[in-house]
């Protein structure tokens, strides 16, 4: 990996996503308990699909900006800047016990200015990588080991259910900011002019969808987001609930594995068509959850070490897909659809209905976790038949447009 790129360039993109996935995760992982404890368990699935609302709107709108105006990394040092100011105000507003719709209100600020900052940071790094399918892998690895490294703080500081989780992470995501100014500039891209209202909100990266392999991956991802929904937000009340202390940390457990998986990705990419990695992660998808509803401690654990494994195979593996089939012109936009189909289209659905599905998997007993979590494994499985039914991976339906070359899919 060394050969194709200088230790210092290699430097940099490792240290760019470990310390974002530090940010991301110090506020995502504690938010259920945090939520929790302040009294403000009503809002939990409300308080999530806040992130989703933002993917149809933020990511695609600051994805043209990179792909048409602006240097992506000047893009990224704005949106950590505004990031750390909406995540101080939403902790504020949780610890003070502010009105909950205000809290939403900041939280979902929040979430908007957040929610373009991955697919940006995954632009910048592609964009600097010779090999992505060998390379990727690897760094993207560094934000999962930062993701951990945010959660192991929390809970060291006690933080788990407190807004000194929020602090911290808004503290990290100023560091995001002041790291960017350390980075190169990637190339300015020229303005365009006349451009519509549909290019400048960024929706004609929706002429992607005209691929059927393309459409398929992106539909794909966008379902298997939604029983996703359910892994975060409820995995840690189901680990209090058998015992364990300090969640934050014992979820990071899933990180382990995700790693592996990370940076055995590469070769997996060499030597197995695409259809079957997906496939592999789909069915581990299933496997967790199936793993989950036998409700004790050792196979609830082996649930969460599961996660990591799922999670690469199919949303790692999609963008890179992106980034091999995608014209580069098209790359931010196609990152930020990406973003919108599983954040935007799959969170919400999946919060919502994850947690309406919860509520009803809940009595006067307590929580019937069985049912809960093979009502999810069975969602994956619903997931897993459609893409094995639908990708074909021939070159059918190849989508060549005026300034976006669409090369085969196998």
């Amino acid at each position: 990996m060394l050969r194709t790129l200088r230790k210092a360039e290699y430097f940099e993109l490792v240290t760019l996503f470990f310390i974002q996935g530090a940010a991301l995760g110090m506020w995502f992982v504690p938010l259920s308990t945090v939520l929790d404890a302040n009294g403000l368990h009503t809002i939990k699935p409300f308080a999530y699909a806040a992130s989703a609302i933002a993917a149809f709107i933020s990511p695609l709108i600051f994805g043209a900006m990179a792909d048409r105006h602006a240097s992506p990394v000047k893009v990224l040092r704005g949106l950590s800047l505004a990031t750390a100011a909406t995540m101080t105000l939403a902790s504020t507003a949780i610890q003070l016990r502010w009105h909950p719709w205000l809290v939403l209100v900041l939280i979902q600020l929040y979430a908007l200015c957040a929610s373009p900052t991955w697919s940006i940071s995954s632009t910048i790094v592609f964009a600097r990588l010779a090999d992505a399918r060998k390379e990727f892998g690897p760094i993207r690895a560094m934000a999962t080991l930062g993701w951990m490294a945010g959660c192991w703080i929390v809970s060291a500081l006690g933080a788990d259910t407190t807004t000194l989780a929020g602090y911290s992470g808004a503290a990290v995501w100023l560091v995001v900011c002041a790291f960017t100014f350390f980075l190169p500039e990637l190339e300015t891209p020229k303005s365009v002019e006349n451009l519509t209202l549909r290019q400048r909100l960024g929706w004609d990266a929706l002429i992607l969808l005209k691929n059927p392999d393309h459409r398929v991956v992106f539909i794909t991802v966008a379902l298997f987001a939604i029983p996703l929904c359910g892994f975060y937000p409820y995995t840690p009340t189901h680990l209090r609930e058998l015992g364990f202390q300090r969640t934050s940390a014992w979820m990071t457990l899933g990180q382990v594995t995700e790693i592996i998986a990370m940076f055995m990705l590469g070769g997996l990419l060499l030597k197995w068509r695409l259809k079957w990695i997906f496939v592999c992660g789909l069915g581990l998808g299933v496997l967790r959850y199936v793993f989950c509803a036998l409700n004790t401690k050792a196979w609830l654990l082996a649930g969460v070490v599961m996660h990591g494994c799922s999670f690469t195979l199919v949303f790692i593996t999609a963008q890179i897909y992106l980034d091999q089939r995608v014209d580069a012109a098209w790359r931010a936009r196609a990152q930020a659809l990406m973003a919108l189909m599983s954040s935007g289209v799959g969170n919400l659905t999946g919060y919502l209905g994850v947690g309406w599905w919860f509520i009803g998997c809940t009595g006067a007993s307590g929580t019937q976790w069985p049912l809960f979590w093979s009502g999810l494994a069975a969602a994956v499985a619903v997931v897993l038949v459609y893409f094995l039914a639908a990708y074909h991976g021939i070159g059918s339906g190849l989508l060549r447009v005026k300034d976006a070359k669409m090369p085969e899919t196998r």
